[in-house]
């Protein structure tokens, strides 16, 4: 199953396909005991997908074949005792994906001539994702990071590494498990390696970066490097051959920090747009301005959810879930909208737009 949402990726799944291309929708649990509801409803949506393509008569008979194959394919991969909050099934022509979402998505079939992105690109965003970069003289080690957790990451050349016969006992000036960077050309040669592989994975797939490791070997990145000179350092030595759970309890305090400050960034950026009359607030106000392109800055309370349908005219009202025309994953479209039209959107703790009903944004005029 698939988790990383990169641009490149992004583009990829969004560029047409031939009739149909299909997108199931499931909601899932992380609980073992609800493994077998969630099973149920997914083989029940999947059938139903195909009693689409068998009524539609657009689609012809061998790409009707052809792409319940390829759901069947799909079903296949899927592995509930891994499963997160909600699951995405692609399927055209050829060709299959399934996505694990650590964020709720409405149950739903589409057939279009496009795949269905918004709920992913929520789920990727609402996650804040980072990368932790772990440092040492001997190995550099990469961590993909995200709802409270990082796992290392095997990708982009990652781990780098130098074996023992490589260091110059007499030259070695030891600074916690750093040689003296001033003198070990070696060592600065294979940190300026790490920074250009670092580089290469953050133009893939670009997010916050932290860099933990002594300081001695935080300074020669600052003197060296390019992307992680200007990452979030952690002074925090012998994590490059650490466990996951050593360098989460190492970085998440920095983590913490850097969020509460953005919280308090986007408070302050919403609170001088009121005063500028450059605010809105509210799903039909923001939708409105998210549908104009008007909004530079979108902030979402993270479990803030309302399905809605539209009153006949440009507004949006509140609607059950179930109901004809009800768009249940409006707040996803709102933010695949905002994040297409340049905006920066910031997913805060729920509560903390006090009266701005979950949703709020910054005009751009």
């Amino acid at each position: 199953m698939e988790h990383a949402l990169s641009p490149t990726t992004l583009s990829e799944l969004r560029r047409p396909r031939p009739y149909p291309a299909v997108s199931v929708l499931t909601p899932t649990h992380r609980r073992a005991t609800e493994h077998a509801e969630d099973r149920v409803r997914l083989r029940n949506a999947l059938a139903d997908a195909k009693k689409q393509l068998e009524a539609d008569p657009a689609v012809p008979r061998e790409r009707r074949i052809d792409v319940a194959d390829q759901l069947d394919r799909a079903l296949a991969e899927v592995d509930l005792g891994h499963a997160e909050d909600g699951l995405v099934i692609f399927a055209a022509p050829g060709e299959h994906q399934v996505w694990s979402l650590a964020r709720t998505v409405p149950e739903r079939v589409v057939l279009s001539d496009t795949f269905l992105t918004r709920n992913l690109v929520a789920a990727q965003v609402a996650e804040r994702p980072f990368w932790v970069l772990t440092v040492s003289a001997d190995r550099v080690a990469l961590w993909n990071g995200g709802a409270g957790h990082v796992a290392e990451e095997r990708a982009g050349g990652f781990p780098l590494t130098r074996t023992r016969e490589n260091f110059d006992a007499e030259r070695q000036m030891q600074i916690g498990d750093m040689p003296s960077t001033s003198r070990d050309e070696t060592t600065r040669r294979f940190l300026r390696e790490a920074d250009t592989a670092m580089s290469r994975i953050l133009r893939r797939y670009p997010r916050p970066l932290y860099v933990a490791g002594e300081q001695a070997a935080l300074s020669v990145l600052d003197e060296l490097g390019t992307v992680t000179k200007d990452a979030v350092h952690v002074r925090h030595g012998g994590l490059a051959h650490g466990t996951p759970d050593a360098v989460w309890q190492a970085v998440q305090p920095v983590i913490a920090a850097e969020e509460n400050r953005t919280v308090e960034t986007v408070s302050r950026e919403l609170e001088s747009a009121r005063g500028r009359k450059a605010f809105a607030a509210g799903v039909d106000e923001v939708w409105q301005n998210a549908s104009d392109g008007r909004i530079r800055l979108l902030a979402v309370e993270e479990n803030y959810r309302v399905t809605v349908r539209a009153d006949g005219g440009d507004h949006l009202v509140p609607a059950e879930s179930g109901d004809m025309d009800a768009r249940e994953d409006i707040v996803d479209e709102i933010v695949e909208r905002c994040l297409d039209t340049g905006a920066d959107v910031r997913f805060v703790p729920d509560g903390a737009l006090g009266d701005a009903q979950g949703i709020a944004g910054v005009l751009r005029y």
